[in-house]
């Protein structure tokens, strides 16, 4: 029996992709970008948040910790009047000494569900349920980054970390978040989660690319799971990243996010009648991208691998009208949903030194 007032199968043919990806030339690429970009703004809520006036970013530093191989900073900025942004900077040993004022390469690596927000991430795991997260899910991509030499932002999306709601401000819910709470709230005000996030992470790139120390055209962005899904939306309407690790999150939304239900965070209103998760991917061509896929990670949806080989081969279709194939790398391995790393760090250090 189906909740819907027709059967799914109905439901997700009625509204199969009229935005998506239809190109046979590249000479029409630019166009299809231009129109689905804006759509996608209309639909995220996003062109009502850059309606507003915004404040100035006013970046400051409340906190230094020395790291094994790093320091980590914590920062907050303003991506919106009265919304503060938390963020962690991991900066390498050696970064900008010798005077030679060379600029470094960043990477913004965001996180997904469960960790503690950026904790995982950022490697902080005083707390056992934090430690865990890392231990189950290889979460602190961060660190491993930073120890590679990169300059690494790890924020606190929106509903995480130190971002929850008031119903889970306590110690108990440190690892739960509230973001389904607040998409309920946003699509009524012609917002969504997504939306939110995808406008905080552009800011933050906003002031990444303002500081001295770093070098605005060697950005790069990744994440797990729901940092995959910040990435992927962020990647596919922001220009700026070099190079984009997508992780744990890349597969159709019909049988990922229509014949079962995930967190209300991974739904946009009308999301399923414009484009599936293949044709977002597209924008980013013809960038670096970079998608790692478990074999027998849940989130592939109910039919498993064919689910996610089928939209990357519609993403594989923009990186040939580039002739850019080699640009578009799957790694896919043996095991559930975590971060992998193996291939995705030296590539993410490769991309962004070249």
């Amino acid at each position: 029996m189906s909740i819907f007032y027709t059967s799914k199968e109905e439901l997700a043919k009625r509204f199969e992709r009229p935005y998506g990806l239809r190109n046979e030339t590249l000479a029409e690429f630019p166009a299809w970008k231009e129109r689905l970009r804006r759509r996608l703004a209309e639909i995220t809520g996003i062109d009502t948040i850059a309606s507003r006036s915004q404040p100035p970013p006013n970046p400051r530093v409340v906190e230094t910790v020395k790291c094994d191989g790093y320091t980590r900073q914590k920062m907050l900025i303003e991506t919106e009047t009265a919304v503060t942004l938390p963020f962690y900077v991991l900066i390498p040993d050696g970064h900008g000494s010798g005077g030679t004022g060379k600029k470094s390469a960043a990477f913004l690596a965001l996180h997904g569900h469960c960790g503690g927000g950026k904790l995982a991430v950022a490697g902080v795991d005083d707390d056992p349920r934090v430690a865990a997260e890392i231990k189950t899910y290889n979460y602190d991509y961060a660190v491993k980054l930073a120890r590679l030499g990169l300059l690494v932002f790890v924020p606190d999306a929106r509903g995480f970390g130190e971002r929850r709601e008031d119903l889970h401000q306590g110690d108990e819910y440190l690892t739960a978040s509230s973001c389904s709470e607040l998409n309920r709230l946003a699509v009524s005000f012609g917002q969504s989660v997504v939306g939110m996030w995808t406008w905080d992470n552009m800011r933050l790139t906003d002031y990444i690319a303002s500081r001295d120390d770093v070098d605005p055209t060697r950005i790069g962005i990744g994440g797990l799971s729901g940092g995959g899904l910040q990435t992927l939306w962020a990647a596919a309407l922001d220009d700026r990243y070099r190079c984009v690790v997508i992780s744990g999150y890349f597969y159709g939304f019909r049988n990922a996010l229509i014949d079962f239900v995930c967190c209300s965070c991974n739904y946009v209103p009308q999301l399923f009648r414009t484009i599936d998760m293949g044709d977002l991917a597209a924008l980013i061509a013809p960038r670096p991208l970079l998608i790692e896929t478990g074999t027998q990670d849940w989130l592939n949806g109910t039919r498993g691998m064919p689910n996610v080989l089928e939209q990357v081969e519609i993403t594989r279709k923009a990186y040939a009208l580039f002739g850019a194939e080699s640009n578009l790398v799957h790694d896919i391995f043996e095991d559930g949903h975590k971060w992998h790393g193996k291939y995705s760090e030296p590539w993410i250090v490769e991309q962004l030194n070249d």
